[in-house]
């Protein structure tokens, strides 16, 4: 058996023991449901989400596309539903956790695998920036990358995120040690973010953006301790920002952000980095590990290849 359809089976399992314990737990009903009616919603998700999943893990694709539709628009409509009626918050994030599993799960049974190539083409297909360009040029791309993407990701995302937290219930009460931790802990990954940013922009003649990618490759400034500071910044921050905001689900956000660029977002950039420099990338690769930085800085003989 697959993986895909290994996952419908224990999704078909785990959709029957949790409706056994909505008829049977008026807590678990309550948490999952909130005022809905366990009857009404018994009678479409149980085919559509149980009996969908099941025939899924025989190996019917057609089951697997309505099973995989169906918990995609349950968890819209639940969100929804969960936000204006402040109940069934847990429900919400069974129902999100269980789309995206699913949605991968389908990937696997169509296609046999998960096309992460998907998210680098069009404008994030990795090209390097003009060769031709002044340094000020790269310098000032990246300040409005910065700007754009802290205060989307770090900033507009988490917000929206701790809203709906405390909407549906599920936000934890305010605690001044978190929020001088995370304040202390964004200043620091803020500061390696910029350093790095810095050092790309100047001395790479590029950007971070995968669209206008450094041409020369670093070994220098925060890159001779670990080979992506700005992703670890940029995860550290993450952190420090559900620290802050005291949102539990904003950490879980930054966590699942490590989670999809380091699985998906940089074996490609690798393999572009092995594709246009080669020797030099593999030997930097083979001293600088990718998330643990090293305690003292990569050896110069490394450095002096680039």
């Amino acid at each position: 058996m697959g993986w895909g359809r290994a996952y419908f089976a224990v999704q078909a399992l785990a959709g029957a023991a949790w409706w056994v314990a909505v008829f049977l737990s008026p807590v678990v009903r309550t948490a999952t449901l909130g005022d809905l009616d366990p009857v009404l919603v018994a009678a479409l998700d149980i085919p559509l989400f149980v009996i969908a999943s099941a025939l899924a893990a025989l190996g019917m694709r057609v089951a697997a596309m309505i099973a995989t539709g169906w918990t995609v628009l349950v968890s819209v409509l639940l969100a929804v539903y969960a936000t204006v009626t402040t109940l069934a918050g847990w429900g919400v994030l069974l129902m999100l956790a269980a789309a995206a599993a699913s949605t991968v799960a389908l990937l696997l049974m169509l296609l046999g695998r998960v096309p992460t190539e998907w998210v680098v083409v069009g404008p994030f297909r990795f090209r390097e920036a003009d060769r031709t360009a002044p340094t000020r040029v790269h310098v000032t791309a990246t300040t409005v990358q910065v700007i754009v993407f802290w205060g989307a990701a770090l900033g507009v995302v988490p917000i929206v995120i701790a809203a709906a937290e405390r909407r549906w219930g599920l936000a934890l009460d305010a605690s001044p040690v978190a929020l001088a931790t995370g304040a202390a802990l964004f200043v620091v990954a803020s500061a390696l973010g910029i350093w790095s940013a810095v050092v790309m922009s100047t001395l790479g003649a590029g950007t971070p953006l995968p669209s206008a990618t450094a041409t020369r490759f670093v070994v220098a400034g925060p890159y001779r301790f670990v080979r992506n500071p700005m992703a670890v910044a940029g995860i550290a921050q993450g952190v420090a920002v559900g620290l802050m905001l005291s949102s539990w689900l904003v950490v879980v956000y930054a966590i699942c952000g490590s989670l999809v660029w380091n699985v998906i977002i940089r074996p490609h950039e690798e393999r572009d980095l092995d594709a246009r420099f080669g020797d030099d990338f593999r030997a930097y690769r083979d001293e600088v590990r990718c998330w643990w930085p090293r305690l003292r800085p990569v050896p110069a003989s490394v450095a002096a290849r680039v």
